[in-house]
């Protein structure tokens, strides 16, 4: 287990679904609350599992596929200038600029 983290089991119970329902202004059944606090408790579950592995010294990844294929390249478009800038343009309708910059009237005092 990593040591920054402390395990703590959350778990909803019924009256907290219903609560949640209630203020999301949804109309739940009984058998449908009962559902759903079993959904959510496994999600809780899940999500205890994923905090209680020892991550410490793992890079994380930058494609989920990059665990089983090391040498997976993103396809990136090149960063190149697609646009001509138009700066002097727009600072030429402005009511008033300084040094490239749109000059407003004071709103805090």
């Amino acid at each position: 287990m990593h040591a920054n983290f402390a395990l703590t089991i959350m778990s909803l119970n019924l009256s907290d679904v219903k609560r949640v329902a209630n203020l999301a202004q949804l109309e739940l059944s009984e058998a449908q609350a009962i559902d759903t606090l079993e959904k959510l408790n496994g999600i809780f579950s899940l999500v205890e599992q994923l905090k209680a592995v020892d991550t410490t010294g793992i890079a994380p990844l930058s494609h989920p596929l990059a665990a089983l294929m090391p040498d997976l390249c993103l396809r990136l478009r090149e960063d190149i200038v697609t646009e001509s800038n138009h700066r002097d343009d727009y600072l030429k309708v402005a009511p008033a600029t300084q040094d490239g910059l749109y000059l407003v009237p004071q709103v805090i005092e």
